[in-house]
């Protein structure tokens, strides 16, 4: 339950003002389809996240050492870095939507441009933390849920009410904890 949970809320936070969540406003807006829209990011995020938690998790297996677990922890705090950075997405930079329909435009789409994006490399991170697939990646879909289908139904209207800023250093601060709490219990000092 703990790896759920902490995947859930990391990847929720992370996922506010992220490049992905732009894209949900953009296709949403484009589109005009809700429900297809929100079924491709579903669909794209259990691929990408499921991967993304079985390499961590394999890594974790494969690479289980003192070192790995410090490297685990600096991720999680370099992630706090990261997140304070704000994403751009140029609707210029997206390929226009193919003509395979708004689901399969979406699913194609959030995969591809979440890879190598926070979200995923914090799936990454949390599948080796927890070394167990599915609830990270069920709390990382969660995540990316909560955060990506109030976008799709109301579009620019979050961009313009919710503080970003605020909601990255909560990220941050989130992501700094976990790292911080990895690194003090792998260098004992949590006993």
């Amino acid at each position: 339950m703990e790896a759920l949970l902490t995947s859930t809320a990391v990847v929720a936070l992370a996922e506010i003002g992220d490049k992905t969540q732009l894209l949900a406003i953009v296709l949403a807006t484009r589109f005009k389809r809700p429900w297809p829209i929100v079924a491709g990011i579903f669909v794209a995020t259990l691929a990408n996240h499921f991967l993304a938690a079985l390499v961590g998790e394999q890594a974790a297996a494969f690479l289980d050492g003192l070192w790995f677990r410090y490297l685990v922890a600096a991720s999680f705090i370099l992630m706090a870095a990261w997140t304070l950075i704000p994403d751009t997405f140029d609707e210029d930079e997206e390929a226009r939507p193919s003509r395979f329909g708004p689901f399969v435009a979406t699913a194609i789409a959030f995969f591809i441009v979440e890879m190598g994006d926070k979200t995923q490399l914090a799936t990454i991170a949390l599948g080796a933390r927890f070394q167990s697939v599915l609830p990270v990646m069920s709390g990382t879909t969660i995540g990316m849920m909560i955060a990506n289908v109030p976008a799709v139904f109301l579009g620019h209207e979050i961009i313009k009410r919710v503080p970003l800023n605020v909601v990255r250093m909560a990220a941050a601060l989130l992501f700094l904890v976990i790292g911080l709490w990895l690194l003090a219990q792998t260098a004992g000092w949590l006993g």
